[in-house]
C-alpha cells in the first residue's frame, strides 16, 4: 500500500478518535441528566448519542483492516473491509432504534412525569450545536477522504441532530402539560435511527454487490477512441468504492496489428484513465480484432 493510501486511513483513525470522545462527553451528560429528571426522551438520545460512539469503535477497527496492504489472499486488497464495518454501524443503529421504540411504547402505556428545568434545555442546545460541528466536520473529511466510514458515521450523527430537536419539542409540550409528548418523542427517535440505519446498508450494499461505480462512461469512451490504434470501444463495466474503482471494456483494432503493438495500446489507455478519471485503480482491457478490416497498418 502505498505513502498515500497510509496517510488516508491514518486520517480518518484520528478524525473518528477525536469523533469518539466528543461523542461519548455528549451521550454521558443526556443520560445522567436524562435519569434525574425521569426524561425517556432524554436519556433515549443519550443512548443514541452512545451509539455513535460505539460506531466510531467499529469504524476505527473497521478502517485498521482496510489499511492492510494486499497479500496473497486479498489480490485486489482490503478497502472494502471499509465498507463492510460500516453494516456494522447500520446493524448498532437498528439495535438502539428497536430499544427506543419498545422504551417508548412502554412509557405510553405506564406514563411517568418527566422534571424539565432550564438545565434540561440547556443540555440539549448544547450538545446539539457540538454535534453539529462533528457532523460538519466528519462529512466534510469523508467526502474529502473518500471514506465510507467517515461518510456512514456523518449520517449517525445528523440523525442525532434531528432527534435532539424532537427532544426539544417533547421538553416544550411536557412544560406546557403534555407528558404523553415524552415518550412520543422516543419512538420519533426511534424511527428517525432506524431511517438512518437504512440508509448506510442503502449504500454500503451498492459497493459490496458490485453496483456499477457513478463514474461518466463517455468519459471514458472518449479517452479510449482518442488513443492511436483503436477503431472501436464497448461493454465499459465499472465497479468499485469510489475510491476504488474498477473497470473492464472492451476494444478493436486492426485484425493484422501485431500483439505487441495492442498491448501498448493496452497500457496506453490503462495509464489515461487512470490519470484522468479520479478513483480508477484497476482497468482490463480485452482486445478484439476489427474483423473483415484489410487496411494496412
Amino acid at each position: 500500500m502505498g505513502l498515500e493510501s497510509n496517510i488516508r486511513y491514518k486520517t480518518i483513525r484520528n478524525v473518528l478518535i477525536v469523533i469518539l470522545a466528543l461523542n461519548w462527553i455528549v451521550a454521558l451528560a443526556k443520560i445522567i441528566y436524562g435519569i434525574i429528571s425521569r426524561s425517556s426522551s432524554i436519556t433515549a438520545d443519550g443512548f443514541h448519542s452512545l451509539s455513535d460512539g460505539a460506531s466510531n469503535i467499529i469504524g476505527i477497527i473497521g478502517v485498521s483492516i482496510a489499511s492492510q496492504p494486499k497479500d496473497f489472499d486479498h489480490p485486489y486488497g482490503h478497502k472494502k473491509y471499509e465498507t463492510f464495518f460500516s453494516l456494522g454501524i447500520a446493524a448498532l443503529l437498528i439495535l438502539v432504534s428497536f430499544n427506543l421504540l419498545r422504551e417508548g411504547i412502554e412509557r405510553i402505556a405506564k406514563p411517568i412525569v418527566p422534571d424539565i428545568d432550564i438545565v434540561s434545555f440547556l443540555i440539549m442546545v448544547i450538545t446539539i450545536m457540538v454535534n453539529f460541528l462533528v457532523m460538519t466536520y466528519e462529512n466534510r473529511k469523508g467526502k474529502a477522504l473518500k471514506s465510507d466510514i467517515l461518510i456512514s458515521d456523518s449520517m449517525h450523527t445528523r440523525a442525532d441532530i434531528f432527534t435532539s430537536f424532537s427532544v426539544i419539542v417533547a421538553l416544550i409540550a411536557v412544560k406546557m402539560g403534555y407528558p404523553i409528548m415524552d415518550p412520543v418523542a422516543t419512538i420519533v427517535i426511534s424511527l428517525f435511527i432506524a431511517k438512518s440505519s437504512f440508509n448506510i446498508i442503502k449504500e454500503s450494499g451498492r459497493v459490496l454487490c458490485d453496483t456499477a461505480a457513478i463514474v461518466d462512461t463517455k468519459k471514458i469512451t472518449d479517452i479510449v477512441l482518442n488513443t492511436q490504434g483503436v477503431k472501436t470501444c464497448h461493454n465499459i463495466r465499472t465497479r468499485g468504492r469510489e475510491d476504488d474503482i474498477y473497470i473492464d471494456l472492451h476494444i478493436q483494432v486492426h485484425s493484422r496489428m501485431h500483439i505487441d503493438q495492442a498491448h501498448k495500446i493496452s497500457c496506453k489507455i490503462e495509464e489515461e484513465i487512470k490519470k484522468n478519471v479520479h478513483g480508477v485503480t484497476d482497468v482490463v482491457v480485452h482486445v478484439e480484432p476489427l474483423e473483415g478490416h484489410s487496411e494496412e497498418l
